[in-house]
């Protein structure tokens, strides 16, 4: 639109000497015109002679004020390519494409990285239910701008329609599950022991409910009683229990636990992946303990394992809670604020040595 009305005013300033003075003012357009060619070849001593927008604008104006007859033999281009010159300046005076135009403003990165997290952390959320959770924020977006957003990172906008996967499923019902498990302990003697064990997936803690060497149905179902009564009011978070199906749990150890509204579900045959949980707190507990400890009789491995369950229980640093163990959590967080430079790390021996816990001291 500039360049258009700026070609107007010049051809207006231009036509007044023409009506003043007439065939001078051709002869004068004609000088200016020859005079213009001069500068254009100086400016372009060797290769082909390429005109600028400036110089095209000069000679579409002149053209005006010389006869179209005189056009071949004063300048330097054909009556055609004048014309178009010509028509492409006055065109421009009736092009509203940028008037119609609007130009919508560019998204902020922190709000892109904000819908990609809202899509990553939720990815059966589609691009309208994200956008209703910007909203619900006080972010003022559009719909189709989370769409494209969205589109542009390789994310489909439309929520996935398969169901979640077993990682998924497990980390939404940990909260309600709880798992149990016997694991032999081998004396010095050559007597094999057995403890029952029990883990809860939410919070990661562990319960060694007993040490036995003949366990029984009724040696089973009396520890299970007695973790019940320990639970308390806890027991209502729990929905799920899980086990194998070895014969020293059977009805009664299952009917401690469907009293509480537990659900009982037992792996599949030779399937210990079903457990996994307590087969791997198993693995941690002979890696980390039982292989490097004789044990003695039962007392000796009560007596191990009750404080092999407090370390782990309090001390023990856990993957799935940012390296925290789950009874010690807001006294860990609360003394990563303390200043504890000049201090060192005071050792606490547990079962003589064979593991190790660090603190500051108080």
């Amino acid at each position: 639109m500039v360049g258009s009305l700026l070609y107007r005013v010049v051809c207006k300033l231009l036509s007044v000497p023409a009506v003043l003075l007439r065939g001078e003012a051709a002869e004068d357009a004609e000088l200016l015109v020859l005079r213009h060619e001069n500068v254009v070849l100086r400016r372009q001593l060797t290769g082909p002679v390429r005109y600028e927008p400036a110089d095209r604008f000069w000679f579409a104006a002149l053209s005006r004020l010389v006869h179209r007859s005189r056009w071949q033999d004063v300048f330097p281009v054909t009556s055609g390519t004048l014309l178009g010159w010509h028509r492409r300046f006055i065109a421009r005076k009736w092009d509203h494409t940028a008037r119609r135009r609007t130009v919508r403003p560019s998204t902020a990165a922190a709000m892109k990285a904000l819908v990609l997290r809202l899509a990553g952390e939720n990815p059966r959320w589609g691009h309208r239910r994200i956008h209703g959770e910007l909203v619900r924020l006080g972010h003022r977006l559009g719909a189709s701008t989370v769409w494209e957003i969205l589109n542009r990172a390789g994310i489909d906008p439309a929520p996935r329609r398969c169901g979640p996967t077993w990682r998924e499923f497990l980390t939404a019902q940990a909260k309600g599950i709880i798992a149990a498990d016997f694991f032999h302990v081998d004396a010095v003697l050559g007597a094999r022991l057995y403890a029952l064990a029990f883990l809860e997936h939410g919070t990661s803690r562990l319960h060694i409910t007993g040490v036995t060497a003949h366990p029984t149905r009724e040696w089973t179902v009396q520890h299970a009683r007695n973790l019940a009564g320990e639970f308390g009011a806890r027991m209502e978070s729990l929905r799920f229990l899980r086990r194998d199906r070895d014969g020293k749990y059977g009805d009664a150890f299952d009917a401690v636990f469907e009293a509480e509204e537990l659900r009982v579900i037992a792996s599949a045959l030779r399937a210990p992946r079903m457990n996994a949980h307590c087969e791997r707190i198993i693995g941690s507990i002979r890696r980390e303990v039982l292989d490097h400890v004789l044990i003695k009789g039962e007392g000796h491995a009560r007596q191990v394992l009750a404080a092999y369950q407090t370390h782990y229980d309090e001390h023990r640093p856990h993957q799935a809670h940012d390296q925290l163990p789950p009874d010690a959590l807001e006294h860990l967080r609360a003394a990563h604020d303390l200043d504890v430079s000049g201090r060192g790390p005071v050792r606490t021996r547990i079962l003589g040595g064979v593991i190790n816990e660090y603190r500051y001291a108080a």
